[in-house]
């Protein structure tokens, strides 16, 4: 059983580009949903809210960076200011960063990969469980990655900050259970989207067609919030056809 979004408050971050631009239209196109959407990259931001605009939505987007606190404290007052309540929290916002072997990498590098995939998601979380529990309501999405379940040379800081993500958004399920908040953690393939901006990853090589693209995501994420009450998906793992994703 599924429920129209229509009316209900969506907070999502990494809104520019990729998998969270693409569930931030689809959430507009489908039932014109409240949106609250942030990233660093105004430019993006901004169109993604216009075309959310042109779908019905009401939006609110600011620029802001996700590994400070303060961030979500205001994402959590524009949800109030403007809407009085907040529905979903979709934390997109992530990145590899950089790609290397371990001797390579700095701990002002290792530091920042850890922030910005798993300090994020914990604050992000707290910032918006207390109106969670005082609604009785609400659903939260943390975004992991196949690299929790897969291993590739070079990527072992972010599959460690991914993997903790992991098992992160397990336990908050258990904790939140119980005041009537779904928490699903949502597992990505690989898929060509800007990610390919951090440093030592390249474009993915395969056929596209049988590639995992950002509306893939979009539409699992919109199918698992429209899931009436009571009802939680409490894992979504998204893989592309062509990506190998077999061995250790």
């Amino acid at each position: 059983m599924s429920e129209s979004l229509k009316g209900k408050v969506a907070v999502l971050t990494g809104a520019a580009s990729g998998f969270s631009k693409a569930t931030a239209e689809l959430f507009a196109k489908q039932d014109q949903c409240n949106l609250v959407l942030i990233d660093l990259n105004e430019a993006g931001l901004a169109e993604t809210a216009k075309n959310c605009e042109a779908f019905g939505s009401k939006v609110i987007y600011f620029k802001g960076d996700v590994t400070k606190a303060e961030t979500f404290d205001a994402a959590l007052k524009a949800c109030m200011d403007n809407f009085g309540k907040v529905d979903y929290l979709i934390n997109y916002a992530g990145g590899a960063v950089k790609i290397a072997p371990i001797e390579e990498m700095t701990d002002e590098m290792n530091r920042k990969i850890i922030d910005l995939n798993l300090t994020s998601t914990i604050m992000s979380c707290r910032a918006f469980t207390p109106q969670f529990k005082a609604q009785g309501f609400g659903k939260i999405v943390n975004v992991s990655s196949v690299c929790d379940r897969r291993s590739w040379p070079g990527w072992s800081v972010y599959s460690a900050a991914k993997a903790a993500v992991n098992a992160f958004t397990k336990c908050l399920y258990t904790e939140l259970r119980p005041h009537g908040i779904c928490v699903t953690l949502l597992v990505p393939g690989g898929s060509n989207t800007n990610f390919q901006s951090a440093e030592g990853v390249s474009k993915f090589e395969w056929d596209e067609s049988f590639a995992v693209r950002p509306e893939h995501f979009a539409d699992m994420v919109y199918q698992a919030c429209a899931l009436t009450k009571g009802g939680c998906v409490s894992e979504m793992l998204v893989f592309g056809l062509a990506q190998d994703i077999s061995g250790f």
